[in-house]
């Protein structure tokens, strides 16, 4: 017996358990793994959906585990919108509970873009799941999540087709102020170190060295050889500041700006949007946040502030 076994009919019964009868929605029942891809949905969809989110904002991604409403919403639900490429370790168990008639749709694996081969930690060479972190890369999930909606609701399509347009736009115009918010940042000083390596496609967008203590937060954080590597790598490059993600331990880079006297910037959003309050509270917000971040710590030029 498959060791998942008796861990996922548990969840089912609890779910089971737990669950009220209610009327069916009218709307398609959509499913994110996480808020990024949950507002990027909601970009195409608009109200047309109902749509659930497997793993709560401020949250980690990679180390999520299944609750008992999660296993509640996938099993009433039509799409599971997904990264793929490893992001989401859990997703296999979610894939042993799925009916037939689901549609569980990985956008990374899907899109038409790319992929960058991981530079660091354990998943090195795999691919890169953090496509969204280029502007370009959301673009290619937005025609994905619109391809998919219209074949489960083909009298929406045009609606979904509008939407995308529209949102692929807005993306061409953040791509376009992110590259002149970046620009007046010193090219001695393009030097991007963070605690996970998740910000690969956005140094190659827009033209940073990218360094990382490890691969993905799924992996072990910061070990004695990882850290004594990303040692070297500092006393070798000394960049002007280090970065921390909002989804990642402190102490890592923390310990290392302490040892090196360098700058400690942060936090960076990746993984998850901040609370509506915060400064990552969108797809937008939350890329305009992390330039911000790094042009202030990367000496960025200030004549149009």
């Amino acid at each position: 017996m498959d060791k998942r076994t008796p861990w996922i009919i548990t969840l089912l019964l609890v779910a089971a358990l737990t669950s009220s009868p209610a009327l069916a929605a009218s709307s398609l029942k959509v499913i994110a793994s996480f808020s990024v891809i949950e507002d990027l949905v909601k970009r195409v969809a608009g109200d047309d959906i109902t749509i659930t989110t497997i793993v709560p904002i401020g949250q980690d991604v990679h180390r999520w585990e299944l609750t008992p409403p999660n296993v509640l919403a996938v099993e009433e639900a039509d799409i599971v919108f997904y990264n793929g490429h490893g992001l989401e370790p859990w997703i296999r168990h979610l894939e042993a509970m799925a009916s037939e008639t689901l549609t569980l749709m990985a956008l990374a694996e899907t899109a038409d873009y790319p992929t960058l081969p991981m530079s660091f930690g354990q998943h090195k060479d795999n691919p890169d799941p953090h496509m969204w972190m280029d502007p370009k890369g959301a673009a290619a999930y937005i025609d994905v999540i619109t391809q998919t909606l219209s074949v489960h609701s083909p009298e929406k399509a045009d609606k979904f087709q509008m939407r995308a347009a529209e949102a692929k736009e807005a993306l061409a115009l953040l791509d376009q102020q992110l590259t002149e918010r970046l620009e007046g940042i010193p090219q001695t000083n393009r030097i991007l170190t963070t605690s996970e390596a998740a910000l690969g496609y956005f140094a190659h967008a827009y033209g940073f060295e990218f360094a990382a203590i490890w691969g993905l937060n799924s992996e072990t954080m910061g070990s004695a050889q990882a850290m004594a590597a990303m040692s070297k790598h500092l006393a070798d490059k000394r960049p002007p500041a280090l970065f921390y993600e909002s989804t990642t331990p402190y102490i890592h880079m923390d310990a290392l700006a302490r040892e090196t006297g360098l700058t400690l910037a942060g936090p960076l959003y990746v993984d998850t949007l901040s609370e509506p309050d915060g400064p990552a509270y969108n797809y937008p917000a939350m890329l305009r946040h992390n330039a911000e971040i790094l042009h202030e710590a990367l000496g960025g030029a200030r004549a149009e502030e």
